[in-house]
């Protein structure tokens, strides 16, 4: 771990005072004087330009610093009396240091405002991280070119002023040394200035010099490689620069900072360059060294700053981008723990499960399934984890029907894109009495490997359904034992009609063995459409609903009701029983008949469309509808929509509906009418249960 990985998660710090604010400026301001006077020391010639400033680097890091500081009028206060008695004391003429000191002033606050509004994310500039990617490090040097551009607009301006002669070759070695002042300066001093924040606002239990604790756990192999390459950087600089042999040996020695970049800290690089940059700039300024031989004064000068810009750069560049390099490999193992971890767990909780799961394509091969599938299905996959064909035998309906080939949740589901559930019983030799399970299979939302997948889940339930089978027999058994006394009731009652003063309490005991006989006779259908074999044969729908309609219409007419409008609509001939299909429809337009307000006549519009490989039949009315957030209770047992008004029924008559839609591997759900006022009931028939040459459906709407 890095020292800045260690203090990655601490926050930003509080606010300092003023106390403190103020102790940092007046550090800031020494600082830039010694740096200052030690450019100063650098000048040329008579045009007064320094060989090197690291004062503008050093300004660079100050105003970052105190960017935000509530001094910081202070602060520029300082920096240009710095700036002015350093140059004044120096030689230089007041109008000359006055240009200087705006020139100066005005470059360091340029490159703090484009470092807060460039680099946000960096210490002083608004975050808490340290440079570290490469990306900051040409930000740094574009916000250093730009911040130099607006300082020579000034400094080399009013020495033209002055003097009366615009120097090119000056202005372009202000913009070098300056640029390079201020990205090796600024580098170094923003990386100090994150290490010392990090220090004051971390943890106080753990304030420890920061670098003591980095080189405590160094490996040794470590440490001699930063020792070795301090010792060889030594040797080549004082062979380039110190022994006059007259060979150009100074950019080779850029391969001493590509082996810090490439193998050693950051941080180290940043001193290396900037401790060895000065040291080939102190070698040239006694006149020893490739650079010293030059001529001219602002060529020498110019050349010097580039070979330093270019060290610090090429340093930056390799460590940084190694860096990035490193974190990003760091990242990749740690998703990759993590993915593994997850994919483990997953593993763990899906292995665990009694619930049999199973990800399967159309073919029947498995991408995964868990233990508890295999169980269940009782040996109906292969060895290869495929769904053999030949083992569908073991696989039927609950009404004991062989399953289709094609009919499997999981084949409908790849077939139409949407989930389907049903309930399968699996008959084979481990299991020979029959299991019962309930699947339900849900398409992937998308394809792997531009496979297509469904995901199958399915549980036992053979002792829920057998106790839910035994209760509705036994409620079909009782009910048909119950037609035998009802018929006495009924039978004695008529006799009682003729006793005299008995026609109010027999008129209640005929109300009331009524709403017994319809109970006992909607117990027996629910039982027959739950048990009773299925007997497939072609049934013409249009004539189906159409006797049904005149059935309704004559007995509207022995009531002195209104008799019902049946508009018929272009319906199919399906393949389905017969019977279960009139039952079905019979409760369906009669609860539209029924469930009309007083005094409107009965409108309905029974019609069909295709439903991908479906047939859908709906049947629309004008009735008085169906309570908001009911529409899906409707369907359950014994549920009554309108309990409390004065429509007569026992709630069973769309269970039946739903059962024997279900028994035909349909579904019927309930919608209000979007014509107006009303319902519309749409029972879907699956294509596999229709005859081998169809009636075209017709796309009408009501």
């Amino acid at each position: 771990m890095t020292v800045d990985e260690e203090w990655a998660g601490a926050g930003p710090a509080p606010r300092p005072g003023l106390r403190l604010e103020a102790l940092r400026s007046l550090a800031f301001a020494l600082l830039h004087l010694v740096a200052a006077a030690v450019g100063r020391l650098t000048v040329m010639d008579d045009t007064n330009l320094s060989l090197v400033w690291p004062a503008a680097g050093v300004a660079a890091v100050w105003f970052v610093a105190q960017r935000r500081s509530r001094l910081f009028a202070l602060d520029v206060t300082l920096l240009a009396g710095v700036t002015m008695a350093v140059n004044m004391a120096t030689g230089a003429s007041a109008a000359l240091a006055g240009f200087f000191v705006l020139a100066n002033v005005v470059q360091a606050g340029v490159f703090a405002w484009l470092f807060g509004r460039w680099l946000p994310e960096l210490w002083g500039g608004g975050g808490d991280e340290p440079i570290s990617r490469l990306t900051h490090l040409w930000r740094l040097l574009s916000i250093s070119a730009i911040s130099t551009v607006c300082g020579a607009l000034i400094g080399p301006t009013g020495l033209w002023l002055i003097t009366g002669e615009y120097s090119v070759a000056a202005t372009a070695v202000w913009l070098t040394r300056n640029t390079a002042s201020m990205l090796l300066i600024g580098v170094a001093g923003l990386r100090i200035g994150h290490l010392l924040h990090r220090y004051w606002t971390g943890n106080p239990g753990r304030r420890r010099p920061a670098l003591r604790e980095a080189w405590q756990r160094t490996p040794w192999p470590r440490r001699a490689e930063y020792l070795a390459l301090l010792v060889v950087s030594i040797a080549a600089y004082s062979i380039a620069f110190g022994l006059r042999h007259g060979l150009p040996l100074a950019f080779p020695l850029l391969t001493v900072t590509v082996w810090a970049g490439l193998r050693l800290h950051t941080s180290f690089v940043i001193v290396h360059d900037l401790m060895f940059g000065g040291l080939a700039v102190v070698f040239t300024l006694h006149g020893d060294g490739p650079f010293a031989s030059i001529p001219s004064n602002p060529t020498r000068a110019l050349v010097v700053q580039l070979f330093v810009g270019f060290v610090a750069v090429v340093g930056l560049a390799v460590a940084l981008g190694r860096d990035e390099r490193t974190r990003l490999v760091d990242d990749l193992r740690g998703a990759r723990r993590e993915a593994a971890d997850q994919a483990e767990m997953l593993r763990a909780v899906v292995d665990s499960m009694t619930e049999g799961l199973a990800v399967v394509d159309a073919d029947g091969r498995y991408l995964l399934r868990n233990p508890a599938a295999l169980d269940l299905l009782g040996g109906v996959t292969s060895g290869t984890g495929q769904i053999r064909e030949s083992a569908f035998y073991g696989l039927y309906r609950t009404d004991g029907t062989l399953v289709p080939s094609g009919e499997l949740p999981y084949q409908r589901t790849l077939a139409t894109g949407e989930p389907h559930a049903m309930d399968i019983v699996v008959r084979n030799a481990g299991v020979p009495q029959g299991r019962t399970l309930a699947v339900h299979a849900t398409p992937m939302p998308h394809p792997i490997n531009g496979v297509r997948y469904a995901v199958t889940v399915f549980s036992d339930v053979t002792a829920e359904r057998r106790q839910r089978d035994e209760l509705a027999a036994f409620a079909g058994v009782v009910a048909h034992d119950l037609n035998n006394p009802l018929t006495t009731v009924e039978g004695w009652s008529e006799e009682l009609a003729d006793v005299p003063g008995a026609g109010a309490a027999v008129t209640r005991i005929r109300r009331a063995a009524a709403r017994m006989r319809n109970l006992i006779n909607d117990l027996l259908n629910y039982t027959t459409a739950r048990d009773g074999r299925l007997d497939l044969t072609d049934v013409d729908l249009t004539a189906l609903i159409a006797d049904i309609a005149a059935a309704r219409a004559d007995q509207a007419e022995s009531t002195g009701a209104p008799a019902p409008r049946v508009t018929l609509g272009a319906l199919p001939v399906v393949r389905a029983d017969e019977a279960l299909m009139r039952q079905l429809f019979e409760n369906v337009v009669g609860n539209a008949i029924k469930y009309t307000a007083p005094g409107v006549t009965p409108q309905l519009m029974v019609y069909a469309t295709a439903d991908g490989d479906d047939i859908r039949v709906c049947v629309a009315d004008n009735g008085i509808g169906i309570p908001a957030g009911q529409h899906e209770a409707v369907f359950d047992n014994f549920h009554r929509a309108h309990r409390t008004s004065d429509y007569a029924g026992t709630g069973l008559g769309l269970a039946i509906c739903k059962r024997i839609t279900q028994r035909h591997g349909g579904t019927i759900t309930a919608t209000d009418n979007p014509s107006g006022a009303g319902t519309v009931i749409a029972v879907t028939i699956p294509l596999a249960t229709q005859p081998s040459r169809p009636r075209p459906v017709p796309s009408l709407t009501p």
